[in-house]
């Protein structure tokens, strides 16, 4: 609460002393990091492409905020002051943006009424509509009204698009999601990394990635009884007193990467690993036989399945997942497996583990349910190169 306070108090310090009245600027505004991930190829390809356009990331959230407050894509990350008359129009005054987009389910009604009296294109990227959202209550109106202020939305789905329509609202565009054409060009990279040659070795590899203690739970029943596999367990916080106490109830030989240069033990002899540090799990995921990806065990929020799926790995996530479409169309095609305690997370971690054709199938799946899906981030682009200023 203290980080959410004080980091609005900044944020219009910070637009003064980064933008000026004269740059020519494009606003993203992401919840959180998920939502940074999604608008993060349109960034990329707006940088590329318009080189002298200044970019202005805004979060809701302090965990968002906090990984990407120093992103080198961004020339201003700022909280997002609270949604008021007052703070929307000094907030669209001082960025003056060219374009607005808002990723996912992004709506702030004060925000988007200033970008349409400023007469500011302003986009919704990645979009997911549902039946149960306010905008198709009779009691909406409110919110309706806030919706019409995009200029256009792209959407995740034909069912979000056909929502919309029955409302009314058609300008829409089912594009898909940006993150899957992110994640497929990562497997063009060198994704090498010299302590998961060693780790791994010829062994049968699982990676936990973004695991939360909820996630972690299920896992250490599986863990403990698998002494043939190496494991990778990649928290989604480094809080080194919980990874800790979680290294102590597993029983199998346990290394942390930060103690990898202080112990004269080998990364061959041993089983788990767990990653006390950012920046490497895409890359490690590159290494996996079979993932777990955390989150959705708790009420955290699924973290990204795409990673591990566009290496062609099949992936195990928790039970709560109802507000992630891929994951949903991915578990219908068989790539992905969803459990909702220790027993079940044991048994389909031993299937896929123990039968490699399964396994096999299931990431191949995987693979091409990611390559199959690209594509959105060029339509966004097609659409900000006709709409510009």
């Amino acid at each position: 609460m203290k980080l959410f306070i004080q980091g609005r108090q900044q944020t219009f310090a910070v637009l003064k002393e980064k933008i000026t009245p004269t740059d020519e600027t494009v606003w993203f505004h992401c919840a959180s990091l998920g939502e940074f991930e999604q608008g993060l190829p349109i960034m990329e390809a707006i940088k590329k492409h318009y080189p002298t356009y200044k970019i202005i990331v805004s979060f809701f959230s302090p965990s968002g905020y906090e990984i990407k407050k120093n992103t080198p894509i961004a020339d201003a990350v700022v909280y997002l002051p609270m949604d008021t008359r007052a703070s929307a129009r000094k907030f669209v005054a001082l960025a003056h943006p060219t374009m607005a987009f808002f990723v996912k389910y992004e709506f702030w009604p004060n925000y988007l009424f200033q970008l349409k009296e400023h007469k500011v294109h302003t986009l919704l990227i990645s979009g997911v509509f549902r039946e149960n959202q306010v905008f198709f209550k009779s009691y909406g109106n409110f919110m309706r009204k806030a919706l019409r202020c995009f200029d256009h939305i792209f959407v995740q789905n034909k069912n979000s698009e056909v929502l919309l329509k029955d409302i009314g609202i058609t300008n829409v565009t089912v594009s898909g999601d940006t993150r899957f054409d992110r994640v497929s060009h990562q497997i063009e990279q060198d994704n090498t990394l010299k302590f998961m040659d060693e780790f791994k070795g010829d062994s049968l590899c699982v990676v936990c990635g973004s695991t939360w203690p909820e996630d972690e739970t299920v896992l250490l029943p599986f863990i403990n009884t698998s002494a043939t596999i190496k494991f990778v367990i990649a928290p989604h916080k480094m809080d080194i007193g919980k990874i800790d106490a979680f290294q102590k109830k597993i029983k199998l030989p346990t290394l942390k990467y930060t103690q990898l240069k202080d112990t004269g033990a080998t990364l061959a002899s041993t089983s788990v690993l767990l990653v006390d540090t950012i920046g490497l799990l895409t890359k490690i995921y590159s290494y996996a036989d079979i993932a777990y990806v955390g989150g959705a065990m708790g009420n955290e929020g699924l973290h990204n399945i795409l990673e591990p799926a566009t290496f062609g790995v099949p992936v195990v996530i928790g039970k709560n997942f109802d507000d992630f479409p891929e994951a949903e169309r991915l578990q219908s095609l068989a790539g992905l497996f969803s459990i909702k305690n220790a027993e079940e997370c044991t048994q389909i971690l031993t299937k896929l583990a123990k039968n490699a054709a399964f396994r096999d199938k299931a990431g191949m799946i995987a693979g091409h349910f990611v390559n199959s899906n690209t594509g959105a981030t060029h339509m966004v682009l097609n659409y900000f190169k006709d709409n510009q200023n």
